[in-house]
């Protein structure tokens, strides 16, 4: 096939424990081959990946329990104020335009912006033939929706008062939606083509880029005074675990002729 992709780099073709897979095989049916397979598709990325979306659900189940107790209340006080200027705090720190900067950051995490980012990506991945990479975006991006939209109504927490909103919100505080899904799917997009790329250099500089996006975005968050500093933390850490976690189950649970073509 034609196309702008080249082919990825090939996995290898043993698995990295095949003591585990073996031990495995000897269990009951169908649990035992089951979990055989599992393990002997099982690679370090995908440990590295299952060990990080650990961490990202334990680290908002943290975040969660502290807010919910209060504990957070001087923390998020505190840095929300540091974006403030100490004489007049309805007023950002920095010249006049530095407040319409933070706006045009804050709309690469908005529904607009992503879902044409999207839609566009969607389409274009279809044309070339991509359809498992397109099945992958769709399924993380919908589904960050709704893990948002669940989280929002369970925890109901009241957006900041302390300054003035830079931007009109409508929706509860935590976790921040913008943060959550500019991870999702500026992390998703970056994934996706960093694992079409050979060299260790290119797909280290794609990842930082999304990074990056996903954080500056946060940050805007905070300096138009919308969210609490830990609504950004949560909606980070439950992001990228979601981002993580459907790449780990395309990669488990879709048919090969699902894949591109190579």
């Amino acid at each position: 096939m034609s196309g702008s992709f080249p082919p990825p780099p090939q996995a290898p073709e043993t698995p990295p424990w095949p003591w585990l897979s073996r031990q495995a095989a000897r269990l009951p049916a169908p649990v035992g081959p089951w979990l055989a397979r599992m393990l002997s598709r099982l690679e370090v990325d995908m440990l590295l990946s299952l060990i990080l979306i650990i961490c990202g659900i334990w680290a908002f189940a943290a975040i969660a329990g502290e807010m919910r107790e209060g504990d957070t209340s001087a923390f998020d006080e505190s840095i929300l104020l540091w974006f403030r200027d100490a004489a007049d705090p309805n007023q950002l720190k920095g010249p006049a335009w530095v407040e319409t900067v933070v706006r045009d950051i804050t709309a690469l995490g908005g529904v607009t912006v992503l879902g044409a980012l999207t839609l566009f990506t969607a389409g274009y991945l279809l044309m070339e033939g991509y359809r498992r990479q397109v099945v992958i975006l769709l399924s993380a991006v919908m589904g960050g929706q709704i893990v948002s939209h669940v989280a929002k109504t369970l925890f109901d927490r009241t957006r900041p008062d302390l300054v003035p909103h830079g931007t009109d919100v409508t929706t509860a505080s935590f976790p921040s939606g913008h943060s959550m899904m500019a991870t999702i799917t500026w992390l998703t997009l970056a994934v996706m083509l960093a694992r079409l790329r050979q060299r260790r250099a290119t797909r280290a500089y794609i990842i930082a880029i999304a990074v990056g996006i996903s954080c500056a975005v946060g940050i805007s968050r905070i300096a138009l005074g919308v969210h609490w500093p830990t609504d950004v933390l949560a909606g980070w850490a439950i992001g990228s675990a979601w981002a993580l976690f459907c790449f780990l189950l395309a990669d488990w649970l879709l048919p090969a002729r699902a894949k591109p073509p190579r």
